[in-house]
């Protein structure tokens, strides 16, 4: 009982970051709900933060995290997102006898998967601009980088990111920093059978 307990705090850090990301998106996107109105950004529009090298830049994305298209359908994209969400949080479920920076990462991850989720799948309904699934995700988070070219092509900053973006990098890098300590499936399972014993032995006492 006591790790379940302990493994809630990763799911309630999780919901919270993801309160975070959808409200950071609201604000830069705007609003109009139950009679309260927020003008938001317009798309394209640029506030410094920090000089040129922090910016908030409004943009929308129809593909992936920091702005990478996604060839293969936009429906098949939002459908994946939906089945790799429901897999992380099984997994963050399971894996209560892991290690803590396992837990994070995958919490992180989740977190950010989530994010980005609720923007395919409601935002165009919830702004009436597209069908159900087809919703673009906000991005307004640009950090400038020295000029560079990369087959032939000229970058002058970072792909424009959100925090869900920021999660789902945080937690990758976390996850392959402590790749050794990921617990595999069969291990899973081997603690679900000793879990499984001991409620039989308590229930035969």
């Amino acid at each position: 009982m006591e790790n379940r307990e302990n493994n809630n705090i990763y799911f309630i850090a999780s919901i919270l970051l993801i309160i975070f990301d959808q409200s950071t998106k609201l604000a830069v996107k705007g609003f109009n709900l139950f009679g309260w109105h927020h003008q938001g950004m317009y798309y394209g529009e640029s506030i410094p933060i920090w000089g040129t090298f922090l910016q908030l830049t409004y943009i929308e994305n129809p593909g992936m995290a920091f702005g990478i298209e996604f060839g293969w359908g936009k429906i098949f994209l939002s459908l994946f997102s939906i089945f790799a969400s429901i897999a992380l949080g099984y997994y963050l479920y399971k894996i209560t006898f892991a290690h803590k920076a396992v837990r994070i990462g995958i919490s992180l991850v989740f977190a950010g998967a989530v994010g980005n989720l609720i923007d395919r799948v409601f935002y165009g309904v919830f702004y009436g601009t597209q069908p159900l699934f087809y919703g673009h995700v906000v991005d307004f988070i640009q950090v400038d980088i020295p000029d560079i070219n990369i087959m032939g092509v000229n970058y002058t900053h970072f792909p424009i990111f959100n925090i869900a973006d920021s999660c789902v990098t945080c937690g990758i890098i976390l996850l392959i920093l402590f790749h050794n300590k990921l617990p595999g499936i069969k291990e899973i399972l081997g603690k679900k059978m000793e879990t499984e014993d001991l409620q039989k032995d308590n229930a035969g006492e």
